[in-house]
């Protein structure tokens, strides 16, 4: 049975729950730091480095070099990812962190399509119901969290370039899963993404060195050592479509802390957005991705 297929077990499944919570805390923590799009993405990704290669020699997956072709895959990945957070970083500095949120994770039903598409089948009913609970609760969520306006545009456009891009790169981290170990993989694409941030930071002028250590080491820590983290395992075993909705929690959680951290009023609209997408994600669990007969 290939992995669109199969069933993932539940331990895989939290994993990918809790690894989207923690990725749910990164806009806010891009808006705490004092530097550039660029900067605090490389920052983000090179002090994440460390830690994991810690992780990986406990966990007996020691990062060794995969040979040329599983690393030229990394390596395109890595500029999906490096992109991905150089846009959408600059996006969350010129629009509200609900629409940075919500435009960003339009890779949600990017790469749920992309599931299906390896399954070679329509949905079935029941996914087709979820993926129309999810597509209802973003809506709602949109129309409670996010504030369409001509001063936003720019921001929500960078947002919604860097949700394809990130489509990108969960694509091609999931076809590297089939040959290679989670922590070894997203230790190179760490550092190929930080070899290519750093340059960008450069010359675009950016101030490199921070004034404040602590927002980038937490947004290492949080978003690309443990969300990062759980999410390149569960890619590994989760269905892609799965996975896909599993994204979508990311806007529900950061809608919550924008109201905390910033005032923004969460809506009944934010509860129920919020509802569909739990609905979703119960729905697309309850039997295998494929059961009918090809």
């Amino acid at each position: 049975m290939s992995r669109a297929a199969r069933h993932a077990p539940p331990l895989a499944f939290a994993a990918l729950l809790l690894g989207n919570a923690a990725l749910a805390f990164g806009p806010w923590l891009v808006r705490l730091s004092d530097l550039g799009p660029a900067a605090v993405g490389f920052w983000r990704l090179a002090l994440a480095i460390p830690f994991l290669v810690v992780l990986a020699a406990v966990a007996g997956q020691p990062a060794r070099w995969p040979g040329r072709a599983l690393a030229a895959g990394i390596l395109v990945a890595a500029f999906f990812f490096a992109a991905d957070l150089a846009a959408w970083h600059a996006g969350i500095g010129l629009t509200k962190l609900g629409n940075a949120t919500l435009f960003g994770n339009i890779s949600s039903f990017g790469f749920a399509a992309w599931g299906l598409w390896l399954a070679r089948s329509w949905p079935t009913r029941l996914q087709g119901l979820a993926l129309l609970l999810a597509a209802a609760g973003t809506a709602l969520l949109m129309v409670g969290s996010a504030e369409l306006s001509a001063a936003h545009v720019r921001g929500d456009l960078l947002a919604l370039l860097a949700g394809l891009l990130y489509t990108g790169y969960l694509i091609g981290i999931e076809r590297l899963r089939g040959s290679l170990k989670p922590l070894p993989v997203l230790i190179l694409a760490s550092l190929f993404g930080a070899i290519f941030l750093l340059p960008l930071a450069l010359l675009t002028g950016e101030q490199v060195m921070p004034d404040s250590w602590t927002p980038v080491l937490i947004l290492a820590l949080t978003s690309q050592v443990i969300g990062q983290g759980l999410l390149v395992y569960a890619l590994g075993v989760v269905p892609p479509l799965v996975v896909g909705l599993a994204l979508l929690t990311q806007p529900a959680i950061s809608a919550i802390v924008g109201w905390l951290a910033y005032g923004e009023t969460l809506t009944p609209l934010d509860f129920m957005g919020a509802i569909g997408i739990a609905a979703a994600l119960v729905l697309v669990r309850l039997r295998p991705a494929v059961q009918e007969p090809s």
